[in-house]
């Protein structure tokens, strides 16, 4: 023998039951990108791009006198370090001179050269590296 209880529980999950299938069929025919024959591809975020700008204070300098270089930099990690290079016969020496990137992305380096002449000079981090800069040491 069947209690009122069950039957009404029996009742309610059989009503609960059509109203979800109900719901479900309208939800399907109001997308009609379910009923298409194309997949729907999930589009993954690309980062941007790693960049580095850098700008000498000055344009030249006497022998080891101090001056900066700033910028700012876009896809690298705040923290990260950049460091200064300088093209020494054909080829890019780094410099003992590097700082943190700064949490807004921007950086402030101290430098001093002492090899005179007209001096090509980058930043970089890693395979980034930002565009050639002229510092003229007299």
């Amino acid at each position: 023998m069947i209690s009122k209880r069950r039957s009404l529980r029996l009742a309610v999950v059989g009503v609960l039951g059509a109203a979800s299938l109900v719901l479900a069929g309208s939800a399907m025919a109001a997308t009609p990108a379910a009923h298409t024959a194309t997949p729907v591809v999930a589009q993954k975020a690309v980062p941007a791009k790693a960049s580095i700008t850098a700008k000498p204070s000055v344009s030249s300098v006497r022998a080891w006198q101090l001056f900066r270089v700033t910028g700012k930099t876009t896809g690298l990690k705040a923290g990260s370090k950049v460091t200064l290079q300088q093209k020494q016969h054909g080829k890019w020496v780094s410099l003992p001179a590097s700082v943190s990137i700064a949490r807004d992305g921007s950086y402030s380096l101290g430098v001093k050269l002492g090899l005179k002449g007209k001096n090509d000079l980058r930043i970089v981090s890693g395979t980034t590296a930002s565009p050639v800069f002229n510092v003229t040491v007299r």
